[in-house]
Formats: structure tokens, C-alpha cells, sequence
């Protein structure tokens, strides 16, 4: 494994192209594109004013930077052909926090709309922007929708204080409705399994709902709690390393403010043996948003495994078998989750915590790998090359590339499992 030198960075900004040739980041109002081999910067852009959100074309060919400072705010949707360089506008789009999806294809575009105090959903058809579908939709306030990734069924929800999800076909027909209780907190988190098969509802109840795509009636829910108690349940716990004999009494120098050194910030995972009690948090129940329920939910490229975090049990990921729908694996952290994500090729899942490690895991076992450098790299975000075999690691100001080739990283996994 090895990694590359430190770029600077701002809010975040770093995005490899959907061909894998280039990666684009931000640096306050300059945008920079690197090629992903070489990492030599090919283009450099100056903009009029710091970038806030950043996007690739799906052809890579162009890159969109939006700088919110010096927006318009205007109740609509305008749509720039770069083709034929005709503008078209959309009124009613609802201000909701995923109000506006594509399907994979690119072919149709799903539009939440808010009129006369109710929820509508509009289809339209990508290559000349005409309406294919208007129906409103029997929610109280919508709060996203998605696509499956076949493009088939759109999955729409309703927001946290009411507990549905209502799945419609392509021409507009509901196919099913479904609401696991009421009066509490509803739906928090929600995923397509890659094959189209699962809908994965992730609830303020700590627990995660399959929806199944013959039926669209639950399938199985899994629960999170606060002590593993199934033998068949491997519990990976991160510990720290104690340092090489001779270190411990040495005197460092002084470092940056707030870091350690190196030696003491290594750590390792050990197999807990079950029953094992994970570290909770009590959630304010008297907050907006209290941190609490299924925050985050992904599928691996084969829809073999599903991660998930509940939000009161913040230091720990759960992997699930999806084929025989039972608790595969937990990894708790000694840091709170910030984000975790797949890789695209293989059941492989990289893992961060603000800290200035990353961890991978997948079938052969786990592993935690220290950011090399000077002074402190929390890694705060992540990306996966779409080969998998690099990962984009992104802090505050700056970021770094991982470069992990695919049977080195079964040897390394093999290896740790193997101490473990």
C-alpha cells in the first residue's frame, strides 16, 4: 500500500471523473484537474468565486462548479442543453433534501413538486425534456425519492415524522405502500441493493427493513443493539498498539497542535469474544435531529453485504449477509463512524473516523492503515477509484491518494486476520 504526496484542499472538494482518467478538486475559487496516473495537474481553473459544489458530466467531459455565494434564488429548474445549447425550465420543484433523481441510464429525470400545499412527482424524458407522467403523490411532506438502479421503480418517502414509503412504476401506478408503524419517527436512511432485488429502509428505530422487489413487502429487519451476543457474529475491536519497546520513554518533540506522535496513534483490531456490550449514546430527546436511528446504509457492488451505522451506536459497522440475511460482522472503532464506503469492484468496505487512519474490511479479514506524514491527516471523507484500486482520502485542507492493488490487499487483509 502506498500513498501519494498532500494536495490542498477546500470543503471537501475531490472527485475522481466517471471514466477514472482524472481527478478534479477545489482549492477556494480554483478548480484543479489531475491525471489520475501521473497526478499531474493538466488543467487549472479560476472561477469568480469560491466553489461550494463540484460534479462530473457521466461522459467526463465536463465539470460543474457552482458557487452558491452569487446564486439567484428562483422557484425553478433550469435545464442547459450543452448540445444544442437550448435552455429549459421547470417550475415547482420542491426544496427537499433529495427532490430531484436520474435514472443510471440517464434517459428519465423524477422531479418532487410542492402545489396548492401537496406533493406531485413529474417524469420527464431526458433527450427532449417533454412530460412523461404527472401524479401526486399521498404524502404528508415528501423527503426524497430514488431510482432502482434498473430504472423500473421509483421509491419515495415521506419525512421523519411519518413512516411511509410508496413505490410507483415508470408510467406513474403505485405499486405499493409501505409503513412499519406510526406516531414516532419514521424513515432516516435509504438503499437500493445494486441488483434492484432490496430496498434497504433504514428508521429512528435503530433497526433497517428489506424490502423485497417481488412483493415489496418486508422481506427480514435488522436490528442494532447494544450488546452481540451470536456466536457466528465475528466482533472486530480497534485497539491501540503499544509502542516499540525503547519508545515509550523517549521524549518527543513538539508537534503540531493537537497531534501525537506516530507511534502512539498506531492501532490494530483484536476478536472480541461474545457477548459483547458496544459504547452507546444517549440521544437528546428534546433536540432537532437527535442522533439516534440507521444513518447510513450501503450495498456492496454485488449485493452480498450491507453496511449500516445506527447513529446511537456511533463507533461501530455492521455487516450483514444479505444471501442468508443474518449479522456477518461488526467493527467497532474507537472513534465515532464518519463515513464508510465500498469498493465498486470487489466486497471490500473502507472505513474512516476523523482520525488519521483508514481501515478496510471484506470476507478475509480487517485491517487498520496509518495516513503517513507529518503532523495530523484526519481523514474526514473517501472515495474509491472506480478500478478499486485507489482510494481518495480527504481532510479539512487537504487530501492524498491511497494506492492499494487488488491481490495486495486480500494478502494484507489475510495477513491481519491471521494475527487477529
Amino acid at each position: 500500500m502506498n500513498f501519494s504526496e498532500v494536495f490542498k484542499l477546500s470543503s471537501l472538494l475531490c472527485k475522481f471523473s466517471p471514466d477514472g482518467k482524472y481527478l478534479a478538486s477545489c482549492v477556494q475559487y480554483r478548480l484543479v484537474v489531475r491525471d489520475v496516473s501521473t497526478l499531474q495537474i493538466l488543467q487549472l481553473y479560476t472561477c469568480l468565486d469560491q466553489v461550494q459544489h463540484m460534479e462530473w458530466s457521466a461522459d467526463s467531459l465536463f465539470i460543474l462548479c457552482a458557487m452558491y455565494k452569487r446564486g439567484l434564488v428562483q422557484l425553478r429548474i433550469t435545464v442547459w442543453s450543452l448540445c444544442t445549447k437550448s435552455v429549459s425550465y421547470i417550475k415547482y420543484p420542491k426544496a427537499c433534501q433529495q427532490g430531484i433523481t436520474f435514472t443510471r441510464d440517464g434517459r428519465y429525470m423524477a422531479l418532487a413538486e410542492r402545489r396548492d400545499c401537496k406533493d406531485y412527482v413529474s417524469i420527464f424524458v431526458c433527450s427532449d425534456w417533454q412530460l412523461l407522467r404527472h401524479f401526486d403523490t399521498d404524502t404528508q411532506d415528501l423527503a426524497g425519492m430514488e431510482w432502482a438502479p434498473n430504472g423500473c421503480v421509483l421509491a419515495v418517502w415521506d419525512s421523519c415524522l411519518e413512516y411511509k414509503m410508496l413505490l410507483y412504476s415508470l408510467d406513474g401506478r403505485l405499486l405499493s405502500v409501505y409503513s412499519a408503524y406510526e406516531w414516532s419517527l419514521g424513515i432516516k436512511s435509504v438503499a437500493w441493493s445494486p441488483s434492484s432485488q432490496f430496498l434497504a429502509v433504514g428508521s429512528y428505530d435503530g433497526k433497517v427493513r428489506l424490502l423485497n422487489h417481488v412483493t415489496w413487502k418486508m422481506t427480514t429487519e435488522f436490528g442494532h443493539p447494544a450488546a452481540v451476543s451470536n456466536p457466528k457474529t465475528v466482533v472486530y475491536r480497534e485497539a491501540e498498539k503499544s509502542p516499540p519497546p525503547g519508545l515509550g520513554h523517549l521524549s518527543f518533540p513538539p508537534s503540531r497542535a493537537g497531534t501525537r506522535p506516530l507511534a502512539a496513534l498506531e492501532s490494530k483490531y483484536e476478536i472480541a469474544s461474545v457477548p459483547v456490550s458496544l459504547q452507546t449514546l444517549k440521544p437528546a430527546a428534546d433536540r432537532a435531529n437527535p442522533r439516534m436511528g440507521v444513518g447510513m446504509l450501503a450495498f456492496s457492488h454485488d449485493s452480498y453485504f450491507l453496511a449500516t451505522r445506527n447513529d446511537n451506536v456511533p463507533n461501530a459497522v455492521w455487516v450483514w449477509d444479505i444471501q442468508k440475511l443474518r449479522l456477518f460482522v461488526v467493527l467497532e472503532q474507537l472513534a465515532p463512524v464518519r463515513s464508510f464506503q465500498w469498493d465498486p469492484q470487489q466486497p471490500r468496505l473502507a472505513i474512516c473516523t476523523a482520525g488519521s487512519k483508514v481501515y478496510l474490511w471484506s470476507p478475509a479479514g480487517c485491517m487498520s492503515v496509518q495516513v503517513p506524514g507529518e503532523g495530523d491527516f484526519p481523514v474526514l471523507s473517501l472515495c474509491w477509484h472506480s478500478s478499486g484500486d485507489s482510494l481518495a482520502l480527504l481532510s479539512k485542507d487537504h487530501f492524498c491518494l491511497c494506492f492499494l492493488e487488488p491481490a495486495e490487499g486480500r494478502a494484507a487483509l489475510g495477513q491481519q486476520d491471521s494475527r487477529t
